[in-house]
């Protein structure tokens, strides 16, 4: 697998774009009229809405441990119109399905590590992410779009006087990279994803930090050169998100 002959760095892929080269990324904000924050991430042809409601209390455990502030949860679905077969709603099935619950676990800890959670106060913030069409990458979408759905969340908390500093930290952002027919390619659509002998996703904060590293050989292994590869596309690719972010944040 890894050792297929490498194409020239020029080859485009089959979507036309480079190795180093993001899909298209657009955020309509304020899609969800009754969330505190919301947006629409269109990457490629995956579209995730991401949402933010705020409730003032906190979860029992923190009360009763004694733990200050406030918390972050998650939540990710995939409609059941959203893939070329429909997908059964975890509701029907009476349990969430396993790759669900990592996700929205994934979610959770990438968004946290976005804000100080001793500054929102006693309130639970509640991050909605739902696939509404999946190309690839819907992990790193919704991780992406639920960063500027808090950050929209954060200024109406902030405007309305109910907050008074502001707890965001950083801007956090992910995306994917992985190994396909010998080469690194950023940011993988579905039909590169099902076909890369190395998967990788990678969630950074605007420092420059990460905060989570996904990675696996499928069926394949991949050498210490192969992962700096990766890790340097994903990388760019992240800040180039990052802007892309604050773009959207700035137009409110």
């Amino acid at each position: 697998m890894l050792n297929e002959p490498v194409p020239a760095p020029s080859t485009p892929r089959a979507d036309g774009r480079q190795a180093h080269q993001l899909r298209p990324i657009t955020f309509q904000n304020h899609i969800a009229p009754y969330a505190a924050g919301s947006t629409l991430v269109a990457w490629g042809n995956t579209r995730v809405i991401c949402g933010v409601t705020i409730e003032e209390n906190v979860p029992r455990w923190m009360k009763e441990q004694g733990v200050t502030g406030g918390w972050i949860t998650a939540e990710y679905s995939m409609l059941p119109y959203s893939t070329l077969q429909r997908k059964q709603r975890d509701i029907s099935k009476g349990k969430l399905d396993g790759r669900s619950s990592e996700i929205q676990r994934l979610i959770g800890r990438s968004i946290r590590a976005a804000i100080d959670l001793e500054k929102i106060g006693t309130r639970t913030i509640c991050v909605d992410c739902d696939v509404l069409q999946a190309d690839g990458g819907t992990r790193t979408a919704a991780i992406t779009g639920a960063c500027v759905a808090l950050a929209l969340a954060i200024q109406k908390l902030q405007n309305s006087g109910k907050l008074t500093v502001n707890p965001m930290l950083n801007g956090v952002a992910a995306v994917s990279v992985g190994m396909v027919g010998g080469r690194a390619l950023l940011d993988l659509c579905y039909t590169e994803d099902v076909a890369a002998a190395v998967d990788l996703n990678l969630v950074m904060n605007a420092r420059g930090e990460f905060i989570e590293i996904q990675g696996t050989g499928e069926e394949a292994t991949f050498t210490e050169t192969q992962l700096e590869e990766l890790l340097a596309l994903g990388k760019a690719g992240v800040r180039e998100l990052l802007a892309a972010q604050q773009a959207a944040i700035q137009q409110g």
